[in-house]
């Protein structure tokens, strides 16, 4: 909560109050969504007579993409001010007794059947510390039904240290057993829980039945009791052994922890040199911290690595459900191996993250990054369907309008060059990081949100 206070203000002056924030839209089977607080609580209306009062919402929406917009609802009502390909205005104008009890919300879509994308361009804004171009790619699933996603072959690895004893480590508990049934009776899936020892529930990987999955199941409930220190490597090499001769699927590995180790690095630097796999996709790894104790820059670092995707749950109270949000991000990969060929051809290049992650249904894909050197007005973003079939796709460059991408992007960079700066240890790294916090931070006047879902940022200024 942030307050302050207003000194010396006479009875009947008039004064007006301005805040800028950024947050994250979320993104969910391809509906776009905001919730702005927009309630006050009833000791701000006067007591005694009822004085009439004003409240107006002027709603800017620029999705960022050239595709139709279609609102899908908004929790106040909203009047339709204008409409072009990728942009919409709205306004609410009412005279209310009491201030409004409820938040502000509102949810869109991008409609398009088949994968879309784009590039945007944009100039380094005054007084930046890197002159070189910025650029945002973006991939977004569209609505095909036909497309499937990749078979799967999960490996989830469970903390049942002591520190995870109690509400932890049932939440997180049930968020594995929750994702379990998410899974399809042609994946195949292994659990390893760990402490300062490792316990397999299986030595060879299951296919994901009713009956294996309740298997599972009762191993979950009967065996496991949080004790002990914290061992994340080891259970890590035997993941990796289970999923060395993966073929025309994704391997995966599913790390849950709310703990620290002492080697980190050396854990990154192991993984890193062991990215290699008996089938044409390599190894993916989502990570999933619990807690403030656990390192977060290791946990996405891990995941930058491995291509995958990072989540966090700060309460014991939401573990389940971003659990199974991230999972289910990771589980429905519909294209994978991606390349984008144009940048590769620039003179100099900065990619975040440096590894391109997978497309999934439930997510569209953004990289970001600088460059020097002239960008093509298309390029050809290619991967690998699920039956293994090659998939191009031609998306153009545009300069960004009405679209501050520096913005949009910053918090991202933020948490991936801190991260990549943690590894390092470079400190020159570490201060670009924090020259992007501050440069982003030297303008106000609008609000920008910035969309995402598991970190993935999705654009759009409203």
């Amino acid at each position: 909560m942030y307050s302050f206070e207003i000194p010396e203000v006479g009875g009947g002056s008039t004064f007006s109050i301005k805040v800028t924030w950024s947050q994250k839209l979320l993104y969910h089977e391809g509906q776009f969504s905001l919730n702005v607080p927009f309630s006050f609580p009833s000791f701000v209306n006067p007591i005694g007579k009822k004085i009439s009062k004003r409240e107006k919402i002027l709603l800017n929406v620029n999705s960022g993409v050239g595709k139709e917009i279609l609102c899908r609802c908004a929790s106040h009502a909203l009047k339709e001010l204008r409409r072009e390909v990728g942009k919409m205005g709205f306004l609410y104008d009412a005279e209310v007794l009491t201030w409004s009890s409820a938040d502000f919300s509102f949810s869109y879509n991008v409609y398009s059947k088949d994968l879309f994308g784009g590039v945007l361009l944009q100039s380094p804004f005054l007084r930046d510390f890197d002159d070189r171009q910025m650029f945002c790619c973006y991939l977004f699933p569209g609505d095909n039904q036909s497309m499937k996603a990749f078979r799967k072959e999960v490996i989830f690895l469970i903390d049942i240290s002591g520190s995870m004893k109690g509400n932890p480590f049932e939440s997180a508990k049930n968020g594995l057993l929750s994702s379990l049934q998410k899974l399809n009776p042609e994946d195949s899936f292994n659990i390893i829980a760990f402490n300062v020892e490792t316990y397999l529930f299986s030595s060879l990987m299951e296919q994901a039945t009713k009956e294996a999955i309740l298997k599972a199941t009762q191993w979950l409930n009967d065996n496991l009791t949080a004790d002990g220190g914290t061992n994340i490597l080891a259970p890590l090499e035997q993941a990796l052994k289970l999923l060395a001769e993966t073929t025309d699927s994704i391997p995966l590995i599913f790390l849950i922890t709310d703990g620290a180790v002492e080697d980190e690095r050396d854990i990154c630097n192991f993984v890193k040199g062991s990215l290699t796999s008996g089938g044409s996709i390599s190894l993916r790894i989502c990570t999933f911290g619990i807690g403030t104790y656990c390192n977060h820059y290791f946990l996405r670092m891990l995941a930058q690595i491995g291509r995958g995707h990072f989540d966090t749950a700060y309460d014991a109270d939401s573990v389940d459900f971003r659990m199974q949000r991230l999972f289910a991000t990771a589980s429905s990969i519909i294209l994978a191996n991606i390349t984008v060929d144009a940048l590769e051809s620039l003179d100099s290049l900065e990619l975040l993250p440096f590894c391109i992650p997978d497309l999934s249904c439930g997510c569209p894909l953004i990289v970001s990054g600088r460059y020097s050197g002239n960008f093509p007005d298309s390029v050809k973003l290619s991967g690998i369907l699920a039956d293994m079939r090659k998939f191009t796709i031609d998306i153009k460059a545009q300069k960004a309008k009405d679209l501050p991408v520096d913005r949009v992007v910053a918090r991202r960079q933020i948490d991936l060059l801190t991260a990549n700066a943690w590894l390092s240890g470079s400190k020159e790294l570490e201060q670009k990081s924090d020259y992007v916090g501050r440069g982003r931070n030297m303008f106000g006047a609008k609000f920008y949100w910035l969309g995402c879902k598991n970190e993935h940022t999705i654009w759009g200024s409203i």
